[in-house]
């Protein structure tokens, strides 16, 4: 599973058809502690969320897979909005 941070949302005048009406947000890919994990990237979001939130994202064939249409021309997608998480350090304790 990988983790992100959303920063916010990209606003594209021009897109490929099969991603009209599909948000695209800006997001920071983080690791299991919760700290940055490499450059910020855009990512199709289906799921609408929200500045702030923590995000499962995907790469890859998968990532088109994930959308309405599933030959979108994409290399990310938001799959999951993380409701709770408990990073490695309290997971090895047990979660309170």
């Amino acid at each position: 599973m990988q983790l992100a941070r959303v920063l916010g949302v990209v606003v594209a005048s021009v897109k490929h058809p099969s991603l009209v009406g599909v948000r695209l947000l800006l997001v920071q890919p983080q690791d299991h502690d919760g700290l940055p994990d490499g450059d910020p990237i855009v990512a199709a979001d289906p799921l609408q969320a929200g500045p702030g939130e923590l995000i499962e994202w995907i790469t890859g064939r998968e990532a088109a897979l994930a959308l309405p249409d599933s030959f979108s021309p994409v290399d990310a997608t938001v799959i999951g909005i993380v409701d709770h998480h408990y990073p490695n350090a309290q997971a090895s304790r047990g979660a309170p």
